[in-house]
């Protein structure tokens, strides 16, 4: 199992450490970090939150109120949330990994992988298009009456893009979902199975789960719609791949601080991790990885607000192809957003400081919420470049 590449000193019972010694100079601003958290409460009725942050000089995770305003369980470091699209990064990272070791090929058509969509009008896109929601139009969300496997194939024998492959970014789970299909035959085994063997397990995500086992159920957060409804993600077609992550915060810090260079992490899994971040398409302010969504540093509060508004998510946006593919500068804010029906979470870093957040809270709210948290914990760690208020 992979390790953080520091020791761990004894450290104070408030905070989770990960791994990494801290170093007095980067200690984020406490008092400022749970003001943040206790404004953003108060604004989203979220009975509870995680925040973690990690730097070079340590890992640490901070929770607040409670997992389940039935039980009044608190949120502690075993506090499993649901990421939502979150999830798109793991899928996304373990289609790279496949790419890295030979297994697909992004510039192939899906039928390549999947027989039963052979001389389709997939034929015209590739997997490349699915990593970045350039399929020329796929939807938002895979038709209600698709219920099934077989339901599934013969919705993308059927399915025609309505604008050229990639010349529009329309955000989909479908393609992000079709891709963890295509990586699961290019890996010859089912997804959540390879996942665990090549991306999860050996980053040491041991609170990670597509299916929250029957010991951790206990872990496991009630999540509320906006109107405070107890809920919790349904599993339909494509789910587990485009948003079916359950995890911590410490593992999604973990994670986040993998692509740091900040976890001791195989030559290939570390190629596979830095490839999902090369800008692939310019959308507006925001420049479209795979998955992965990044702005260079400084960014106003108007870039963020259009990268992260309703818009991009449910209209198509014009795009415009780089090339070559450009990795993300030192000074880059990267990012992505994700939320079900009952939670929502946020991740971002900076490359070049190797700082990185999360922030997962068991209450649906809008992203410029937890978008406005994450300008404040920034701002404690010091982070120049990114609007505060």
């Amino acid at each position: 199992m992979m390790t953080l590449k520091r020791a761990l000193p004894s450290l104070p019972l408030a905070l989770l450490f990960l791994g990494l010694p801290p170093a007095l100079a980067e200690t984020p601003d406490r008092g400022r970090l749970d003001a943040a958290a206790r404004a953003f409460m108060e604004r989203t009725s979220a009975p509870g939150l995680a925040i973690g942050v990690v730097t070079p000089a340590g890992a640490q995770v901070l929770s607040y109120g409670v997992a389940s305003k039935e039980t009044g369980a608190p949120v502690d470091e075993r506090t499993v949330f649901e990421v939502g699209s979150i999830s798109k990064t793991f899928t996304v990272t373990l289609a790279s990994y496949a790419a890295e070791i030979g297994a697909l090929k992004w510039d192939a058509s899906p039928g390549q992988y999947i027989p039963e969509l052979k001389a389709t009008a997939l034929d015209q896109v590739s997997l490349r298009n699915l990593a970045t929601h350039t399929t020329g139009g796929m939807p938002l969300q895979l038709p209600d009456e698709v219920k099934t496997d077989a339901g599934l194939m013969d919705y993308f024998r059927k399915w025609s893009p309505p604008s050229r492959p990639g010349s529009v970014r329309t955000y989909a789970n479908p393609s992000i979902g079709l891709l963890g299909v295509v990586t699961s035959r290019a890996l010859k085994g089912p997804f959540a199975q390879v996942m665990r063997e090549h991306v999860t397990g050996p980053l040491g995500l041991q609170h990670t789960f597509y299916d929250v086992p029957a010991a951790e159920q206990q872990h496991y957060a009630q999540g509320y719609t906006r109107d405070g409804k107890p809920t919790r993600v349904s599993m339909a077609p494509l789910a587990t791949e485009a948003y079916g992550v359950r995890t911590t915060a410490s593992d999604l810090l973990r994670f986040v601080a993998a692509h740091l260079g900040l976890v001791d992490a195989s030559p290939v899994l570390k190629r596979a991790l830095s490839a999902t971040q090369v800008g692939q398409f310019q959308a507006g302010p925001m420049t479209q990885a795979s998955i992965w969504e990044w702005y260079p540093l400084p960014v106003s509060d108007e870039d963020l607000a259009v990268g992260n508004g309703d818009p991009m998510v449910l209209k198509p946006s014009q795009v415009t192809r780089l090339d070559p593919p450009r990795a993300p500068p030192a000074d880059s804010l990267v990012t992505k957003t994700g939320a079900t029906n009952g939670f929502g979470a946020y991740v971002a870093f900076v490359p070049g400081r190797q700082v990185g957040i999360v922030i997962m809270a068991n209450r649906n709210h809008p992203t410029a919420a937890r978008l406005d948290l994450a300008k404040q914990v920034f701002a404690a760690l010091n982070v120049q470049g990114l609007p505060a208020r």
